[in-house]
Protein backbone atom coordinates (compact mmCIF):
# COMPACT_ATOMS: atom_id res chain seq x y z
CA UNK A 1 0.00 0.00 0.00
CA UNK A 2 1.31 3.73 -0.92
CA UNK A 3 0.62 4.53 2.73
CA UNK A 4 3.91 2.22 3.56
CA UNK A 5 6.13 4.43 1.82
CA UNK A 6 7.28 8.08 2.52
CA UNK A 7 5.65 10.62 0.51
CA UNK A 8 7.78 13.79 -1.09
CA UNK A 9 6.42 17.48 -1.71
CA UNK A 10 7.39 18.42 -5.22
CA UNK A 11 7.43 22.20 -6.18
CA UNK A 12 6.89 23.51 -9.99
CA UNK A 13 8.66 26.31 -10.74
CA UNK A 14 10.05 28.63 -13.75
CA UNK A 15 13.40 29.30 -13.02
CA UNK A 16 15.21 26.81 -11.00
CA UNK A 17 17.98 29.28 -10.43
CA UNK A 18 16.38 31.65 -9.14
CA UNK A 19 14.42 28.83 -6.58
CA UNK A 20 17.60 27.67 -5.79
CA UNK A 21 18.58 31.56 -4.44
CA UNK A 22 15.08 31.35 -2.51
CA UNK A 23 15.24 27.96 -1.03
CA UNK A 24 18.97 27.60 -0.06
CA UNK A 25 19.89 31.38 0.55
CA UNK A 26 16.52 32.77 2.02
CA UNK A 27 15.09 29.96 3.49
CA UNK A 28 18.44 27.77 4.35
CA UNK A 29 17.84 24.75 3.02
CA UNK A 30 20.42 21.94 2.27
CA UNK A 31 20.49 20.08 -1.16
CA UNK A 32 20.28 16.54 -0.73
CA UNK A 33 22.24 14.35 -3.25
CA UNK A 34 20.07 11.97 -5.30
CA UNK A 35 21.19 9.10 -7.98
CA UNK A 36 19.68 9.59 -11.15
CA UNK A 37 18.44 13.68 -10.44
CA UNK A 38 21.66 16.06 -11.86
CA UNK A 39 21.16 19.42 -10.98
CA UNK A 40 23.56 20.62 -13.59
CA UNK A 41 21.01 19.40 -16.35
CA UNK A 42 18.45 21.67 -14.69
CA UNK A 43 16.24 18.52 -13.82
CA UNK A 44 15.55 19.89 -10.09
CA UNK A 45 16.59 19.85 -6.75
CA UNK A 46 15.81 17.56 -3.77
CA UNK A 47 16.29 19.71 -0.60
CA UNK A 48 16.64 17.78 3.01
CA UNK A 49 14.04 18.19 5.14
CA UNK A 50 13.60 16.37 8.86
CA UNK A 51 11.38 13.05 7.63
CA UNK A 52 13.05 13.25 4.42
CA UNK A 53 12.62 15.52 1.66
CA UNK A 54 11.42 18.14 -0.63
CA UNK A 55 11.70 18.10 -4.46
CA UNK A 56 12.28 21.78 -6.47
CA UNK A 57 11.69 20.88 -10.12
CA UNK A 58 11.19 23.15 -13.69
CA UNK A 59 7.86 23.05 -15.02
CA UNK A 60 5.41 25.26 -17.36
CA UNK A 61 2.39 24.23 -14.56
CA UNK A 62 4.92 26.46 -12.24
CA UNK A 63 2.56 29.03 -10.52
CA UNK A 64 -0.73 27.08 -11.01
CA UNK A 65 -1.55 26.17 -7.64
CA UNK A 66 -3.34 28.71 -5.24
CA UNK A 67 -3.46 26.19 -2.44
CA UNK A 68 -1.10 25.65 -0.07
CA UNK A 69 1.77 23.48 -1.09
CA UNK A 70 3.64 22.46 1.97
CA UNK A 71 3.21 23.78 5.52
CA UNK A 72 6.39 23.16 7.88
CA UNK A 73 5.50 22.07 11.46
CA UNK A 74 7.64 23.62 14.16
CA UNK A 75 7.30 23.40 17.80
CA UNK A 76 5.83 26.11 19.44
CA UNK A 77 8.78 27.33 20.56
CA UNK A 78 10.86 27.39 18.05
CA UNK A 79 7.79 29.08 15.95
CA UNK A 80 8.92 32.75 16.78
CA UNK A 81 12.31 32.51 16.21
CA UNK A 82 11.05 31.00 12.58
CA UNK A 83 8.87 33.63 11.85
CA UNK A 84 11.89 35.94 12.77
CA UNK A 85 14.45 34.59 10.48
CA UNK A 86 11.89 34.34 7.68
CA UNK A 87 10.93 37.95 8.05
CA UNK A 88 15.13 38.88 7.90
CA UNK A 89 15.14 37.22 4.96
CA UNK A 90 12.44 39.33 3.46
CA UNK A 91 9.77 36.98 3.43
CA UNK A 92 6.63 38.50 3.33
CA UNK A 93 3.65 36.90 5.22
CA UNK A 94 0.04 36.99 3.26
CA UNK A 95 -2.95 37.21 5.33
CA UNK A 96 -6.58 35.95 4.22
CA UNK A 97 -10.04 35.56 5.25
CA UNK A 98 -10.98 32.55 7.48
CA UNK A 99 -13.91 31.49 9.32
CA UNK A 100 -11.97 31.90 12.86
CA UNK A 101 -8.67 33.08 14.33
CA UNK A 102 -7.02 36.16 14.31
CA UNK A 103 -3.94 38.10 12.41
CA UNK A 104 -1.88 39.99 13.78
CA UNK A 105 1.61 41.18 11.99
CA UNK A 106 0.93 38.40 9.55
CA UNK A 107 0.77 35.82 11.74
CA UNK A 108 -2.91 33.74 12.29
CA UNK A 109 -3.45 32.54 16.12
CA UNK A 110 -6.20 30.29 16.30
CA UNK A 111 -6.36 29.11 19.53
CA UNK A 112 -2.77 27.03 20.21
CA UNK A 113 -2.46 26.74 16.63
CA UNK A 114 -0.21 29.71 15.27
CA UNK A 115 0.53 30.16 11.36
CA UNK A 116 1.97 32.13 8.66
CA UNK A 117 1.91 31.48 4.94
CA UNK A 118 4.06 32.82 2.20
CA UNK A 119 4.91 32.64 -1.56
CA UNK A 120 7.89 31.52 -3.34
CA UNK A 121 9.12 33.42 -6.41
CA UNK A 122 7.03 31.13 -8.38
CA UNK A 123 3.85 31.80 -6.64
CA UNK A 124 3.84 27.91 -4.51
CA UNK A 125 2.34 28.78 -1.18
CA UNK A 126 4.27 27.34 1.94
CA UNK A 127 2.90 27.46 5.54
CA UNK A 128 4.88 27.24 9.12
CA UNK A 129 2.55 26.51 12.22
CA UNK A 130 3.41 25.37 15.65
CA UNK A 131 3.31 21.78 15.61
CA UNK A 132 0.47 21.71 18.21
CA UNK A 133 -1.81 22.23 15.26
CA UNK A 134 -1.18 18.55 14.03
CA UNK A 135 -2.68 16.98 17.37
Amino acid sequence: MLSDHPAMPCLAVRDLGRAREFYEQTLGFRRMEVPGLDDAEGMGVVYATKQGGMLVYPSSYAGTNQATAVTFQVPGDAFDAEVAALRSGGVEFQTFELPSGSWSDGVLTDGAMRSVWFADPDGNILNVETAAAAA
